[in-house]
């Protein structure tokens, strides 16, 4: 004998399967993308491309919304002046402090160094062999604040050299582009700026050894995936792409 089912147990058994259908259909689906945001020294570019784009291949989860490059005390400022940001890489103690102190982040951890050099262009046409020689020449430097500028102050000041530059850079990447463009005999970098720029040439000035910026890195906000960014740079991997890239080694140790 046939059962005829009411109506209303015939749609609610109905919508029961199609819920179940289309639960069936999203379980398989990734979770939606986790976003952070970085703000780095301009010096960590070429090594920060290359992180980021290893990092993501090893964590799909996270994404990578931007990475800004700029002189680490612009950065500070947008940071403590209320820029959205998820992790912060200074090239410089000072400046990560300047953060730090004003109630932004967690503890920081010197993951890279980096020492400075005399970049001149290629064939040294002014023929700049020593920081003496800064003095007679159209130098160009980064100014006071910056991290670069700050080393260069005090590489020059050990040395008993007084230079007065023809221009003050807000980060060492415009210093760069100067002296490669030939509108500078000569200028002080780190050492990673020169490594692979064919139009540059580098002099190590005596004394470069005694001036080391130490590089912190720390976590801005709580995202899982700014802390797994940060594990990744002073992890193994993260590491080794900075010794390629040119920097000395930080004590990579303990949490950002």
């Amino acid at each position: 004998m046939r059962v005829s089912w009411p109506r209303a147990a015939r749609l609610l058994l109905a919508g029961t399967a199609a819920t179940l259908a289309l639960s069936g259909c999203t379980s398989d689906q990734p979770a939606q993308q986790e976003s952070i945001t970085v703000s780095a020294a301009a010096s960590l570019h070429g090594a920060f491309e290359q992180i980021a784009k290893e990092f993501q291949a090893e964590h799909p989860e996270v994404k990578i919304a931007g990475i800004n490059y700029d002189g680490s005390s612009s950065l500070a400022t947008q940071i403590v002046e209320g820029a959205e940001v998820d992790v912060f890489a200074s090239a410089d103690e000072a400046n990560m402090a300047t953060v730090t102190e004003a109630g932004f982040g967690h503890e920081p951890v010197i993951f890279a160094s980096n020492t400075l050099v005399i970049a001149v262009p290629k064939g040294n046409p002014a023929n700049i062999t020593a920081l003496e020689d800064l003095a007679d020449a159209n130098t160009v430097l980064c100014a006071s604040q910056v991290p670069c500028g700050n080393a260069s102050a005090q590489l020059l000041e050990n040395a008993s050299v007084s230079v007065k530059p023809v221009s003050e850079e807000q980060n060492v990447s415009a210093v760069v582009q100067k002296v490669a463009a030939g509108e500078a005999d000569a200028g002080l970098v780190y050492a990673t700026d020169v490594q692979d720029d064919s139009q540059l040439a580098a002099i190590v000035p005596e004394g470069a050894d005694e001036v080391v910026n130490s590089y912190p890195i720390a976590t801005l906000t709580d995202q899982p995936g700014a802390q797994e960014f940060v594990d990744f740079v002073i992890g193994e991997r993260g590491q080794a792409i900075l010794t390629d890239y040119g920097f000395g080694s930080g004590a990579a140790q303990g949490n950002g």
